[in-house]
């Protein structure tokens, strides 16, 4: 997430209990407690967890978990790599993926409780940002687990387990899971008191107040909490650090260094030294003119339909078709070959990117949604508009009160937005399942090899990941979701 020196690489894995060498002198021969005596030994753990943040088991993982469970891409053909139970929703309790985020996650909380455990609040300003940081992050993490593996908030959250709450940095815990409502409680007090402490402006490749408040408004979107959902979005358009893009700008967003992107608030921040090739998130929706990368995961017929319904609209630029040499459509599979760009190219690398957490044109989108929920209607659509506008859409093609372009109301107009703003970005399933919604994917693809649709109900037991059994066996008080 931040240009990391090799000098903090080895402090990092120092620090992180889980799943490194817990050599308490193993940093030019300083014990852990002094390391974490002094700013510089702070700041370098902190930034140690910002790398293990950026490490392919979370990352990577993360975007693949939370989007290929939508309707906006289609996998072209099986393959023994467990995205291909995430897709079809066959999760298994030896699942890949699923323990990799699972102990990397925890791996990066346990690292900011060792930060935020060795400072008290108030001694500094330069402190209190890092211990701001590190509140962010550990919040960051537990959200990204609890929709993993916990059910949507809006299914008896008082109830329905969600993951282990982990305030310490104990190694073997015999901890339970906390309900869903704990979880979110928990988040939002950690993010409540970031924001509070984090008052230095930096990078949008750090956490920040900003960062923070957005998130907040994800948070409290997902709660059905639309009041909060709307201040804290106000929050962070109000700041005046960050502003939309214009449709010029729209082609090069996903390819242009982060710090470069003013409407981005949080990207993990990835340089020429962390490009994974093959191992990339973009790898497997593109492969370059060079033959660099899988492609093998394209946009769903079900979104090129939707966003190629206005010719006018930028957002198309994502998706390129790759032809013959006859300049006919190629295929895989039967499938069409549609690549997905939002993670290539940066710097002209086919399979580099800063994959991008929190962005502007979700606030104004969460903002939007929780209008529509109170009956602010006219302000709902307002917010929709400056989205479409920001993708090169004018006059008949923006929404009025008297002109919703067919469909049933004012909701549907902002989740239809959502899903075209922020496709591939992992944001589709929870949209869905969170109001209450089916997914259904009625287009080509390896989703249900028999009939090629599929529908996914919000209470369907697949909804969430299982708990890995690894995991399990390892903690006897920590039970697995519905098989």
């Amino acid at each position: 997430m931040i240009p990391i020196f090799s000098r903090f690489m080895m402090l990092g894995c120092v620090l992180l209990a889980s799943g490194c060498s817990i050599d308490k002198t193993a940093y030019n021969g300083l014990s852990e407690e002094v390391i974490l005596q002094n700013a510089q030994g702070l700041r370098a753990a902190t930034d140690g967890n910002y790398t293990f943040l950026k490490d392919s088991d979370f990352t990577r993982n993360l975007f693949i978990m939370n989007e290929y469970p939508g309707d906006n891409l289609t996998l072209s053909g099986t393959t023994t790599d467990p995205l291909f139970l995430t897709y079809t929703y066959r999760h298994t309790s030896d699942q890949g993926n699923s323990l990799q985020i699972y102990r990397k996650g925890y791996q990066v909380i346990v690292g900011c409780n060792k930060v935020i455990g060795a400072i008290k609040e108030g001694t500094s300003k330069e402190l209190d940002q890092l211990l701001g940081e590190n509140l962010f992050l550990r919040a960051m993490v537990h959200f990204d687990l609890v929709r993993l593996f916990g059910r949507p908030y809006n299914q008896s959250p008082e109830t329905n387990p969600g993951v282990i709450i982990k305030t310490d940095t104990k190694a073997d815990d015999d901890a339970s899971r906390a309900t869903v409502k704990d979880v979110y409680t928990f988040v939002i007090n950690d993010l409540t008191k970031a924001a509070q402490l984090m008052t230095s402006v930096r990078t949008n490749s750090y956490a920040s107040a900003a960062s923070a408040y957005a998130l907040l408004s994800r948070v409290s979107l997902y709660m059905n909490d639309n009041a909060n959902a709307i201040n804290y979005a106000n929050k962070v358009i109000a700041d005046g650090r960050f502003t939309l893009s214009t449709p010029t700008q729209v082609p090069d967003f996903y390819s242009v260094e982060n710090e470069q992107n003013r409407e981005i608030i949080l990207a993990i921040k990835h340089t020429l030294k962390d490009d994974r090739g093959f191992s990339a998130i973009g790898s497997m929706y593109y492969t370059s003119p060079g033959g660099v990368g899988w492609g093998e995961v394209y946009a769903s017929q079900a979104y090129q339909d939707l966003v190629n319904k206005y010719p006018n609209d930028q957002r198309r630029v994502f998706l390129v078709r790759k032809l013959t040499a006859q300049g006919l459509q190629e295929k895989r599979n039967g499938i069409d070959k549609v690549y997905i760009t939002k993670f290539s190219n940066q710097g002209g690398i086919p399979t580099l990117s800063s994959p991008v957490l929190l962005r502007l044109s979700e606030m104004y989108l969460n903002r939007a949604e929780a209008y529509a929920k109170t009956g602010e209607l006219a302000k709902a659509i307002e917010d929709v508009n400056l989205i479409r506008k920001r993708a090169g859409l004018n006059g008949t093609d923006l929404y009025s009160a008297t002109d919703l372009k067919g469909l049933p109301t004012v909701l549907d107009v902002v989740l239809q937005e959502r899903r075209l703003e922020l496709a591939f970005e992992g944001h589709r399933p929870y949209d869905l399942y969170r109001n209450n919604l089916n997914l259904v994917r009625n287009y080509p693809g390896y989703h249900n090899t028999q009939t090629g649709q599929q529908t996914v109900a919000p209470d369907d037991k697949q909804l969430v990941h299982l708990i890995p059994e690894a995991e399990i066996t390892l903690n006897r008080n920590l039970k697995q979701n519905p098989l």
